[in-house]
């Protein structure tokens, strides 16, 4: 779905620029030192409108939160909670997922967070989901030994293939469930995530911690993906059947 285009974009984001890293690759390997008092580095990849972050942030104000978002528009209304949240411990990146080892070094951050990322169903472009192999690599190197990857998303094949990816990756699962709110509530969720539920959707989530068997980047280059259409992935008639179509 297209972002409306925010108006006064502009002047929105320099009356947030103070939360703006502008040149994230310099703070590489010194962003606690650069901010001070923060126990732990969290990062979000594709963090939207911020509910989730800003949510997630007050309730941990030890923890150095880092958004990285690539659509401006939907970024700002992020900054902007944050902002009147008067929150210390969130920064924001315009940036891409694939570039964070140029943002951060090994083992800098301690848990990534990937809430309903693009599915991008077609086999030719699994290579672009985030959980694909060529990310999974690069998020291992980012984190520390055990440190966590937190995966949510409404879309059941995505889920399924993805818990495969992280299994052949050498990633140790927990925490796995394909209806996260099936008792009530459970944790921070997203704008999108709270629409999602209401409608009566389903929500699977995961944890993959990083082992000492966890493939990072000098593994060499991932596997290529063949055969990898959501639409044939072992859960997608449960998909269409739990939320209501296609």
């Amino acid at each position: 779905m297209r972002m409306r285009k925010r108006h006064n974009l502009a002047p929105r984001m320099e009356r947030c620029a103070g939360l703006l890293i502008e040149q994230p690759e310099l703070l590489r390997g010194a962003w606690r030192e650069s901010f001070p008092g923060f126990e732990e580095l969290h990062l979000e990849l594709g963090c939207g409108k911020g509910r989730f972050t800003a949510d997630t942030a007050k309730a941990n104000p030890d923890t150095l939160f880092v958004a990285l978002e690539r659509v401006q528009d939907a970024m700002i209304i992020a900054m902007e909670r944050v902002q009147t949240l008067k929150l210390e411990n969130v920064r924001f990146i315009d940036g891409d997922a694939k570039d964070i080892l140029s943002i951060f070094a090994p083992g800098e951050v301690g848990r990534i967070y990937i809430n309903f990322c693009d599915p991008w169903p077609k086999s030719r472009d699994a290579k672009l989901r985030l959980t694909a192999p060529g990310f999974l690599r690069r998020y291992a190197d980012a984190l520390t030994a055990g440190g966590q990857i937190h995966f949510k998303t409404d879309n059941t094949p995505l889920f399924d293939w993805s818990i495969s990816e992280f299994q052949a990756e050498g990633w140790e699962l927990s925490a796995v469930t394909h209806d996260l709110h099936e008792k009530g509530a459970v944790g921070f969720m997203t704008d999108y995530e709270a629409k999602f539920v209401a409608q009566g959707m389903r929500i699977n989530r995961l944890e993959a911690a990083r082992t000492d068997k966890t493939l990072g980047t000098a593994a060499g280059e991932p596997p290529r993906l063949r055969n990898a259409s959501l639409t044939d992935a072992a859960g997608y008639a449960a998909s269409v059947r739990d939320n209501g179509g296609e």
